[in-house]
């Protein structure tokens, strides 16, 4: 019994070391990248402040922990949007499809968002699910246009994704000034009390955090599901990894081209309509493109282009940007942490080639080796 146990326990033990050794070769390039990129902000640190570089990187590190409850509520609050703009980037990745056009997506599904919450008298809690279900295909039609563009007349959606984001940028501005201005704030007016994602303030104390993080994992989660276990995604995934084969194959590529671009705009307008269906949080009117959109990029990247990898990058991002505001305090201006954030994601694309780089090399070496094997084997008989 005594050797039956123990013989158990080794198993165990092995089968734990053999998962997190494949865990870890799996995040190696996240991990690597993280570390090169906080070991170039600590040598902007000493060049710009020597005496409170050190300091400045603890804060770094640890102010989104050592700040209390409230702020790790904000840090979960800032992370939903940017985990599902990073979901909705994995979406179009998986495509062979850049959806560089999520801010614009954003935006208008902000203003849709905003729109039904101050001016449509709807009963709790049927009012904020109203608006985030509008924001939602409020995003899904404007990421559907760059598809349709791309599956009938080859228009590349890297550019006219980026065209409409200008475009729906203005327009966004033009409908606030129109509709829900608050000329005091030259914003839009706050939203109605019963338009408000509803709060976790028994978790996270005065803090703003919302059911948002919940709704952005269970996309995560949904996403990770139908790439790997539906046809639908199996669909979606051939279609970017060879368009021409999975047309011979009798896959629609023009029907995933578009689902794609739409699936991946509703998840972004989805953060859109999170990001605003809060009491205080407004859109301003100074045509600038909102970062979320483009912070989607740095999650999907750091994440590895997976939905569950986008929900800890999403989290780490909005993590690692609370460090930063408090880390103003010994001196140093937050767009070290844009610098910082930048470095990583250069540095996680470069790992993922070298990565790649090196499995086709030993691919190349075993398919050759066992090419050589069968042409002996041939030659012996």
């Amino acid at each position: 019994m005594d050797k039956q146990e123990n013989k158990a326990i080794v198993t165990f033990k092995d089968k734990l070391l053999r998962i997190l050794l494949n865990l870890f070769n799996v995040l190696k390039p996240s991990l690597i990248s993280i570390g090169v990129g906080l070991a170039f902000g600590f040598i902007i640190m000493l060049i710009f402040n020597p005496g409170g570089a050190f300091p400045g990187l603890i804060t770094l590190l640890t102010g989104g922990l050592g700040s209390g409850i409230k702020v790790a509520g904000d840090i979960l609050l800032h992370a939903a949007p940017i985990i599902l703009t990073g979901v909705a980037l994995v979406v179009a990745f998986k495509t062979g499809l850049f959806n560089i056009g999520a801010s614009g997506q954003m935006i208008v599904a902000g203003y849709v968002a905003i729109h039904v919450g101050v001016l449509w008298n709807i009963p709790a809690p049927f009012h904020w699910m109203v608006a985030l279900l509008l924001g939602t295909v409020a995003g899904a039609i404007w990421g559907a246009i760059p598809g349709i563009l791309k599956a009938f007349t080859n228009t590349n959606e890297v550019v006219s994704s980026i065209m409409l984001n200008y475009i729906g940028t203005f327009l966004a501005v033009f409908l606030i000034k129109a509709n829900v201005y608050n000329g005091a704030t030259a914003k839009s007016l706050n939203i109605q009390a019963s338009a408000e994602l509803p709060r976790l303030g028994a978790l996270f104390g005065n803090s703003k955090a919302n059911i948002g993080i919940f709704i952005a994992i269970a996309v995560a989660v949904l996403m990770y599901y139908v790439f790997k276990k539906t046809t639908l995604g199996y669909e979606l995934k051939a279609s970017g990894f060879n368009r021409e084969a999975s047309r011979y194959a009798g896959m629609n590529a023009k029907r995933n081209i578009v689902l794609s671009m739409l699936i991946s705009g509703a998840i972004v307008g989805l953060g859109g309509a999170i990001q605003f269906l809060v009491i205080g949080t407004n859109l301003g009117t100074t045509y600038d493109l909102l970062p979320q959109g483009f912070d989607g990029i740095s999650v999907a990247l750091l994440g590895l282009t997976e939905p569950i990898g986008a929900v800890f990058a999403g989290t780490f991002l909005s993590y690692i940007r609370q460090g930063g505001f408090y880390m103003q305090v010994n001196g140093f201006p937050q767009q070290i942490i844009d610098i910082i954030i930048a470095v990583i994601v250069y540095t996680t694309s470069i790992s993922v080639a070298i990565q790649l780089f090196f499995a086709n090399l030993k691919t190349k070496r075993l398919m050759k080796k066992a090419s050589t094997s069968e042409i002996e084997g041939g030659i012996e008989q």
